[in-house]
């Protein structure tokens, strides 16, 4: 947008002239209930290394006054594109004050207010990362300029105000709040509004920490907080064990908040998280699998990313990566965990996400170079998040968890209250393990692209090993992709497993380093080949894996009958690859699923092989053969509802799984009867969640109209019932119901500002795209190229981003679709951010037009 970039050469230019003592920050949040702008006053205190001139950063509709020094700076000049110029600073100690109105979004960037349309009350929270603490307050907007920050707030009588700092006793509608400790401007935070709460403590080194848990009136009675505080728990015992450092700050409070655009964020002392985490329904565990794992991974930021802090954001990688390797090896290894097999869900999801960015013409190193604020801001992905995790899980398994958590225990003791860069960690984990990690470091986090690793066994007559090796390639980068494709270090295990009883049970394990183009493995010549071969076995390295004839023989066979659950997720997720390389045609992909899903007891997995599934049916089945597939799905599906336990986590998985693939006339009957209690199942409790979804998928079908949809809303009158009926109109099969979708996202000029919120925007777009609606769709192919650039250019990041990934004509799969792109991005020039969004949505299109080949050539 423009106006908002900063570079990382002007970051560097301002960290060196500048350094941070102290933010006071007024803000008048008393007319909140009505909205509009809101009056911030703040007061900084800084450091110039010498007599220079800088900048200091703010988004606000107006600024009243800037006083430097004693001096007063005319806002008509100074402030401009979201900079206030500073110029004529003093060698030394300075002073800043500036008063704004700046306004509240609904964006979910910077100050958002929710109205709930329950009690009609407004409900604010802040959100920051990464350069939106400067839309509430002015700012030096970059991590490594922390300081100290204290906050005034006024707001309503009645209202609850939470910050980093203990929530004061309010004095007539004012909230005064301690200073906090230094940190960056982006995990400050502000909550506000009636929240209703439940308060808790945590004990441990002789330390009492208060706990909180907060979320609207209207969701109390779903708010599960013995939950939340057990896992919240289980998480401070496991990290002040690990970290050796005791929590760093004086209380610890979660926030489920309304239109979250992510899943949280680590404010310090004051997590906000989004609200959808408080279950109105029954939902399965993998749910609470994935919350916890959310509210773990925000936990140990506290420590990684608050107490120590990455410099700059080509760093957030190591950030995010590390939150979530701490986060799913606590669910893993805490005592008392429901989650033991927390690396199988793992392997099943995260891995899969990383698998599948790092295959797209935007694949990067995991140490990115992030250029300026626009680089970084759409770099929150499956590489930074997902592959970096997973290469720290190899990490330990290389220099051992005790030296891993000994280096970091290190570095959290020399770096306490600072900014780090990568070498900080690497040269604590050297010290601690004694292993020099420059080539492991310039393998895995300075290139881009994933290995694949290939069995190559020969045996004799008698079925014993004559040789083995690990056969490794390294794929070229896709089109348009930097840098070069590149071979690795490995750490990885191979197991053998052979059927007894029924069962696909380990019988041995090696663990060795694969490195360079072939590596032999001599410990297995001599032993009797058993049926499976499973490389990468425990899920050690971060490559594709793929099996040898024999193996994949018998896994075809009997992939439901692996004795534990992680080898079983390993090889649903090769398979899942091969189906998206063309290598398994969508058709047999389907018939392996349903060869084994019965079978399978993680549920995670299950409701992952569902989502597969039927994205491999509407994206890389063959068009003149989908209409089949999909009608065996829906069969299947019935099939196994039908057949599941009443009232168990399959059971409603497969609900859900009928509701999204149901078809025929019968078919959508029976979501008929199930929504109006006419053709009820045994256990399954046809709930405000469930039947919300199986109204999306008759309203898709033209089954349900405006009259049911308003019928059902009146039965939900909330925001999650006002976001599910947005949808369920959007996704009306009819031109009217597209085009007044389409106009409610883009509106009538490109530019223009509709006034939807965030997550309504969300819903809209998630109702427009129906995979059965390919044809009444196709016409907004054209639209979209014509409108993208204007709406990146004129709307915030969030909501520009929903749009340009959102409404790309991903369900176009044609060639058409690609010289549409191509032809775009060569007269439009995007800048470089906008144009990574259309590439990857541009390569989807592409291989899903590889594997339709793939599955056309399989009917023969």
């Amino acid at each position: 947008m423009p106006g908002t970039n900063l570079t990382r050469e002007e970051a560097r230019e301002r960290a060196e002239l500048l350094s941070v003592d102290s933010y006071e920050i007024e803000l008048d949040l008393s007319g909140a209930q009505d909205g509009g702008t809101f009056r911030s006053r703040t007061l900084v205190r800084f450091e110039a290394a010498e007599a220079a001139s800088s900048f200091i950063d703010l988004v606000a509709p107006a600024v009243h006054e800037i006083t430097l020094n004693g001096r007063s700076l005319d806002p008509s000049t100074a402030f401009a594109d979201s900079r206030i110029a500073l110029d004529g600073l003093a060698q030394g100690a300075n002073e800043l004050l500036v008063v704004a109105d700046c306004a509240y979004t609904n964006t979910g960037e910077g100050l958002h207010r929710f109205v709930d349309p329950v009690d009609q009350q407004a409900y604010l929270y802040t959100q920051f990362e990464v350069p939106d603490a400067r839309r509430v307050f002015a700012s030096f907007e970059q991590p490594d300029l922390k300081a100290a920050f204290q906050f005034t707030v006024r707001a309503p009588e009645g209202w609850t105000v939470i910050s980093n700092s203990p929530a004061p006793e309010p004095e007539g509608g004012l909230w005064r709040f301690e200073t906090t400790p230094r940190i960056s401007s982006y995990i400050t935070a502000l909550i506000a509004g009636p929240y209703h709460s439940v308060h808790s403590t945590w004990e441990g080194g002789g330390r009492t920490i208060p706990l909180g848990i907060y979320c609207r009136p209207s969701l109390a009675e779903h708010l599960d907080s013995d939950a939340i505080f057990e896992v919240t728990r289980q998480g401070f015992d496991w990290f002040q064990e690990k970290f050796d450092y005791a929590y760093p700050f004086a209380k610890y409070d979660q926030l489920f908040v309304p239109e979250f655009n992510a899943g949280a964020m680590e404010n310090v002392g004051a997590v906000t998280i989004r609200d959808q985490y408080v279950f109105r329904s029954k939902v399965t565990d993998a749910a609470y699998e994935a919350r916890a794992e959310t509210i773990l991974h925000e936990l140990a930021h506290m420590w990684f990313g608050d107490l120590v802090t990455m410099e700059w954001w080509n760093d957030l990688w190591l950030n995010e990566s590390f939150a979530t390797y701490t986060s799913v090896a606590c669910m893993a290894a805490a005592p008392g965990s429901r989650w033991p097999h927390a690396w199988t869900s793992f392997a099943n999801q995260m891995k899969t996400w990383a698998y599948r960015q790092d295959q797209l013409p935007s694949t990067h190193p995991i140490m990115a170079e992030i250029r300026d604020l626009d680089d970084v801001l759409v770099n929150f992905d499956g590489i930074t998040y997902a592959k970096g995790a997973s290469v720290l899980k190899q990490l330990v398994a290389y220099v051992g968890e005790d030296a891993f958590f000994s280096g970091v225990q290190r570095y959290f003791k020399r770096h306490e209250w600072g900014n780090t860069r990568l070498g900080d960690l690497l040269g604590a984990l050297e010290e601690t393990s004694g292993r020099d990690l420059t080539v492991w470091s310039k393998a895995w986090l300075e290139t881009a692209g994933i290995n694949v690793l290939r069995p190559e066994i020969a045996t004799d007559d008698s079925g014993t090993v004559t040789s083995f090796a690990v056969r490794q390639t390294a794929p070229a980068l896709p089109a348009g992709a930097t840098g070069t494709s590149t071979l690795r270090p490995h750490r990885v295990a191979v197991g053998g497993y052979e059927l007894k009883d029924g069962k696909l049970v380990r019988t041995e394990s090696v663990e060795l380093d694969v490195t360079g183009e072939l590596t032999e493995v001599p410990q297995w010549v001599g032993r009797k080949r058993p049926s499976v071969v499973l490389l990468n076995d425990q899920d050690l390295a971060y490559a594709k894996v793929r099996l040898d004839a024999e193996s994949l023989a018998t896994v075809e066979a009997h992939i439901g009958d692996f004795e534990e659950s992680l080898p079983r997720a390993l090889c649903w997720a090769s398979a899942w690859d091969m189906t998206r390389d063309g290598e398994l045609p969508a058709r047999e992909y389907l018939e392996l699923v349903l060869s084994g899903i019965a079978k399978e007891s993680d549920i995670g997995v299950v409701q992952s092989l569902q989502r597969q599934v039927k994205l491999a049916l509407d994206l890389y089945a063959d068009p003149q053969w989908r209409e089949k597939g999909l009608m065996r799905w829906a069969e299947a599906a019935l099939e196994q509802l039908r057949a599941a336990p009443p009232g168990g986590d399959h059971q409603l998985a497969w609900a859900r799984a009928f509701a999204s693939a149901a078809r025929t006339d019968a078919q959508l009957a029976l979501l008929e009867g199930l929504l109006d209690g006419t053709e009820p199942l045994e256990g399954l409790v046809v709930d405000t969640e469930l039947r919300w979804a199986l109204l999306q998928r008759l309203a898709a079908t033209g089954r349900a109209g405006e009259k049911e949809i308003e019928a059902e809303l009146a039965r939900d009158a909330t925001s999650a019932g006002e976001r599910y009926a947005a949808m369920a109109r959007a996704a009306r099969p009819t031109a009217e119901a597209k085009a007044e979708a389409w106009a409610s996202v883009v509106g009538s000029g490109a530019a223009e500002e509709t006034g939807l919120p965030n997550a309504v925007q969300e819903a809209v777009i998630g109702g427009f795209l129906q995979t059965d609606q390919r044809e009444l769709l196709a016409p907004y192919a054209e639209k979209y190229f014509a409108v993208v650039k204007d709406i990146w250019e004129s709307r915030s990041h969030e909501m520009a981003q929903q749009i340009a990934i959102g409404l790309y004509p991903a369900l176009q799969i044609s060639q058409e679709t690609l010289d549409a792109t191509d032809a775009w991005l060569a007269s439009a020039q995007p800048g470089a951010a906008l144009r990574r969004l259309v590439t990857e949505s541009r390569a989807g299109v592409e291989r899903a037009l590889r594997a339709q080949k793939a599955d056309a050539a399989a009917a023969g």
